[in-house]
C-alpha cells in the first residue's frame, strides 16, 4: 500500500486540530483507518514531522559494520574458516545463512581455488565394444 500524500496528511491533522470530530470520525471522513489518524497525531507529537518514515521499515540488520570488520579480519588471518567458526569469532547469535549472505555482500566467497595446475586425467575405461557373444570370445 502506498503512503498517504503530504496534502492528505495535513488535511487529516487540520480536521483533527479543529475538532471536527473524534479520531474515528476524522478517519471515516478521509477514508483512512483509525490507526492512521492515531499514528499521524503521535508522530507529529514525537518528532514534529508528518512525512512518511520509509527508513524505519523492515527488519533491522543483525550483522553490523563492526561484525563485518571482524569477519574480514578473521578471514584475512585464516581464509578457509568454516561459517560456524566465523560466527563464533564475531560472537553473534545468528544463522549460518546470515553469515553466508553477509560475506556474499562483502564480495567474499568460499569457492575453492586451485593453486596448483590440475593433474592430467587418464582414461580408465576400455573402448566400447560390440555387445553380444563376439565380445566374450575375443
Amino acid at each position: 500500500m502506498a503512503a498517504l500524500s503530504m496534502d492528505l496528511r495535513k488535511r487529516i491533522l487540520d480536521a483533527y486540530d479543529r475538532r471536527e470530530g473524534t479520531q474515528q470520525q476524522v478517519a471515516d471522513r478521509f477514508c483512512v483507518s483509525l490507526g492512521m489518524v492515531k499514528k499521524l497525531v503521535q508522530q507529529r507529537k514525537k518528532t514534529g514531522d508528518i512525512s512518511p518514515r520509509y527508513r524505519f521499515c523492515g527488519r533491522k540488520p543483525k550483522i553490523l559494520k563492526d561484525h563485518r570488520e571482524k569477519m574480514n579480519k578473521l578471514l584475512t588471518e585464516k581464509p578457509d574458516l568454516p561459517l560456524a567458526e566465523i560466527r563464533e569469532g564475531i560472537e553473534l547469535e545468528c544463522s549460518l545463512v546470515a553469515i553466508h549472505l553477509a560475506l556474499a555482500k562483502m564480495g567474499l566467497t568460499f569457492k575453492k581455488k586451485r593453486y596448483a595446475p590440475a593433474s592430467k586425467t587418464v582414461k580408465t575405461s576400455r573402448k566400447a565394444e560390440k555387445s553380444g557373444a563376439a565380445s566374450i570370445n575375443a
